[in-house]
């Protein structure tokens, strides 16, 4: 099978900062395995995401792994953030993971709330 647009904007990437970030935390979690990134209803714009150090993966779970580093996302999930880019930032606010997500048409200051 080719890769279609639809599987093209399926995509998440992780950049080099966020797997490294994301290896290191896992390394200091003895038992947890990855990083789970869900979308979920609520948050200043409509919807907000979840980060969660998690031990399992599901079925429909999309499996990114980059750098030692294993993130998770669900199938309902990865229907919004289709392109996305998960980054993390360290800077004079403080460190963060943000999400860099296309179909976002609006998001708050706090990179963690977004609405489509």
């Amino acid at each position: 099978m080719g890769m279609d647009a639809a599987t093209e904007m399926k995509n998440v990437e992780v950049s080099d900062a966020a797997a490294a970030r994301i290896a290191k935390i896992l390394a200091g979690e003895p038992g947890k395995t990855a990083l789970r990134v869900s979308v979920e209803g609520g948050g200043c714009s409509g919807f907000s995401y979840k980060f969660d150090l998690v031990d399992e993966r599901n079925e429909d779970d999309t499996v990114l792994e980059k750098n030692g580093a294993t993130v998770l996302i669900d199938e309902l999930s990865l229907v919004y953030m289709g392109g996305s880019v998960i980054d993390f930032v360290d800077d004079l606010i403080g460190q963060s993971f943000q999400i860099k997500n296309p179909n976002a048409v609006a998001s708050c200051g706090c990179g963690t709330s977004f609405s489509i």
